[in-house]
């Protein structure tokens, strides 16, 4: 059996945490008149918000999850999965701060 870092866990906790906010702030600022532009969440979202949410979460946790599995290895012969992990963290959080401001201005607009 593998043992894994608590860092890592901990960073995969917090990007899962920050895919669910980052679901919950799509469907609201879809409400608010913004275009989703991924193709495929696009899609999702037509039909309900739950299957968008649980899709979004589902393959967040997969990646996640193989992330974890292969963190011993080198992606790409050169980059270490931890690097990975850490850089998509960095991204939710800079994804999450850009929508909220997207919502603090439309509450000025509005």
């Amino acid at each position: 059996m593998d043992w894994h870092s608590a860092k890592w866990f901990a960073a995969a906790f917090g990007i899962l945490l920050l895919c669910f906010a980052d679901s919950l702030l799509t469907l609201v600022l879809l409400d608010h008149g913004a275009i989703e532009v991924n193709p495929l969440m696009r899609f999702l979202i037509q039909g309900d918000g739950r299957s968008f949410a649980l899709v979004k979460l589902g393959l967040t946790a997969s990646s996640l999850a193989i992330l974890i599995v292969i963190s011993r290895s080198r992606a790409f012969g050169r980059v270490a999965p931890g690097v990975v992990l850490y850089a998509t963290l960095a991204g939710y959080i800079c994804l999450i701060g850009y929508e909220l401001s997207l919502l603090d201005v439309w509450a000025l607009a509005y």
